[in-house]
């Protein structure tokens, strides 16, 4: 007889993918219904166009050209928000000096750091810059709210049994700050990946998927722009995966997990 938590695993898999299944329904279903193909296509004809579109090599080629771009600029900004959050927890003037900075960075719109940062850096690097500027604020905040939420009787404790810094740090801060860490990077990912294709859809570097999802929209090839669309979102999705499994590793190493 199987266990009330293993049924409910399934029962959750089942509702989710019965979720997604209702409204690929409901797109084949507007699809059919509004019959312009240069306004929306069907989720099978964006399949089949994905599947000749990665036959060729300028597509893989655009496609490892934003995920390196967009995965430095997210790697970037987790070393330093982890830096920075520590600093800041620690020292009250470098909070106080980073505080508008970080503020900047979660209000002004991408389209203008966009072609504010085309001044300065080529349009190569773009979705480096970008992707590090929106994802930092929210690693930052998260890592600095999780530290400042340690337990204080965990911290009293670790004083009175004169810990190390170093096993401190490990046995106390990690595993409170670690499931915030944990669901912040998930959340950042995707942003990444949107606001790296969005500074890329403006500033049409050469080589990328933002220059061929560009390139369709001004040929009113509706479909290309779905199949590119679903392209990046299989590429985000399959690097958070491999980001969520790599920081479970770490935090196993580390055992705080």
């Amino acid at each position: 007889m199987r266990s009330p938590v293993r049924i409910s695993t399934i029962n959750q898999k089942l509702v989710k993918a019965l979720s997604i299944f209702f409204w690929l329904l409901v797109w084949h279903i507007a699809a059919t219904v509004v019959s312009q193909r240069i306004l929306i296509v069907s989720p099978v004809e964006v399949v089949v166009r994905l599947c000749f579109l990665i036959t060729r090599s300028e597509v893989w080629q655009a496609a490892l050209f934003s995920t390196l771009r967009i995965a430095g600029g997210f790697l970037a900004s987790l070393v330093a928000a982890c830096i920075l959050s520590a600093a800041s927890y620690s020292f009250k003037w470098v909070r106080i000096l980073l505080e508008p900075l970080v503020q900047a960075f979660k209000v002004i719109p991408v389209a203008s750091i966009v072609i504010v940062v085309l001044i300065w850096v080529s349009s190569r690097n773009l979705s480096v810059i970008i992707s590090f500027m929106m994802v930092f604020p929210v690693l930052y905040t998260n890592l600095l709210s999780a530290a400042e939420a340690t337990d204080r009787n965990l911290l009293e404790m670790a004083r009175v049994f004169r810990l190390s810094s170093f096993r401190r740090l490990r046995l106390v801060y990690l595993p409170q700050v670690y499931p915030y860490f944990i669901s912040s990077s998930s959340l950042s990912l995707g942003l990444a990946w949107k606001s790296g294709v969005a500074a890329e859809v403006i500033g049409i570097p050469s080589g990328s998927l933002g220059e061929l999802l560009y390139d369709a929209k001004v040929f009113f090839a509706t479909q290309d722009v779905f199949a590119y669309t679903l392209l990046i979102v299989l590429l985000s999705v399959f690097f958070e995966q491999v980001m969520k499994r790599l920081i479970v590793m770490s935090g196993r190493l580390l055992e705080v997990v």
